[in-house]
């Protein structure tokens, strides 16, 4: 039974338990009505953002895609500039965007203990994973965010394992991002002058996809903490469905003094936010950036997002590609296991860029 909000203001409350071992999440504390934050999600004043009004990242129409060149010009324009630009007329319909919506709410108006039977301890599958902020044990301060990881192995996987609130439309989703993201990084290819996707970049490029669902409840003090912490994606492309609520943000100009700061991303109506993911920066030797990204909390509203992340394959070796190496270019990172660098990103607190260091020659 979930203690009432009287009791959750005494120390007698254990929140660790409430919210992680329960299944609660921070909707659980949400839902409870609490009034002031608790001191567990409180972030350091450094963790917080300098933001620049009245700007923000590309906005870019795919509809003429396939006749006009300077569209897919300016797609790579955007990911070695900004690292992220938004799409509009990507050909994934409404319908399927609006569905994988209904879907996420739905997931997470569950019960605790329903999906609780999908935590760390009791999921039948590492591929499926409910849980809350990011990386609780090693975490300083956590973030105000509970989600639903699911790695894609197979279709039979999915409808078997994934929560049957959630799966058809999470699938449905992945595959037509999937069809987006193959014309995308033929042209992000192409523009590093590799003229075709063989079997063995593709499984680099896109081998493996992973979706979140993601849940940011209303927050009291939500200047005092984060949804998501400072970071960068270790994917090589991430596909982000935001919905109306906002609070996306994306580091520019960094290291450029005043003119370092962040700018809000905001939602348009059927539209994708696309990122580069540290793997292509090092698959590409650093010509496509990623960048480092957060979500601030909102104090009035609940908020939902679902990215799509492709990676390269697991067991993939990730590292220059041999033709930008064959041309000239000496390699700004060296080869590396993929399973071990994402071991390495989700091993620490979100820390900005510092997981592609890991990578540099």
């Amino acid at each position: 039974m979930a203690p009432t909000l009287a009791e959750s203001a005494t120390d007698s409350f254990d929140l660790t338990d409430f919210v992680i071992n329960q299944g609660n999440g921070v909707k659980g504390l949400s839902d409870l009505g609490i009034k002031s934050l608790p001191i567990q999600y409180i972030q350091p004043q450094e963790a917080l953002i300098n933001i620049i009004p009245n700007e923000s990242i590309p906005v870019i129409d795919m509809s003429n895609w396939e006749n006009d060149p300077k569209i897919a010009e300016s797609v790579c324009e955007a990911a070695e500039r900004f690292g992220f630009f938004q799409l509009v007329n990507h050909g994934v319909t409404l319908e399927v965007l609006e569905g994988v919506e209904d879907a996420t709410h739905g997931f997470f108006g569950l019960p605790a203990a329903v999906k609780r039977t999908y935590s760390k301890e009791l999921s039948p599958s590492n591929s499926v994973r409910f849980g809350t902020s990011f990386s609780p044990d090693s975490e300083k301060a956590l973030e105000w965010k509970d989600y639903l990881s699911l790695f894609y192995v197979s279709d039979d996987e999915a409808n078997a394992l994934w929560p049957p609130q959630c799966k058809d439309e999470c699938l449905e989703y992945m595959k037509k991002a999937e069809i987006l993201c193959k014309k995308l990084l033929t042209a992000l290819m192409e523009r590093l002058n590799i003229k075709e996707i063989d079997e063995k970049k593709e499984s680099l490029l896109m081998g493996s996809r992973r979706i979140n669902l993601n849940y940011y409840p209303r927050c009291p003090n939500p200047q005092l903490t984060v949804g998501v912490g400072r970071h960068s994606d270790v994917s090589s492309l991430t596909f982000l469905l935001q919905d109306e609520i906002g609070g996306l943000y994306v580091r520019v100009n960094e290291g450029k003094g005043d003119e370092d700061g962040w700018v809000h991303v905001p939602p348009i109506k059927g539209s994708l936010v696309i990122n580069v993911g540290d793997a292509l920066q090092i698959l590409s030797n650093g010509r496509y950036r990623s960048v480092e990204h957060c979500v601030i909390a909102s104090g009035s509203k609940n908020r939902i997002s679902i990215p799509v992340f492709v990676n390269p394959k697991p067991t993939d070796v990730i590292g220059p590609l041999p033709e930008l190496l064959a041309a000239g270019e000496k390699p700004k990172y060296k080869n590396i296991l993929y399973s071990d660098y994402v071991k390495h990103f989700f091993r620490k607190a979100h820390d900005g860029k510092k997981t592609v260091e890991f990578a540099e020659v």
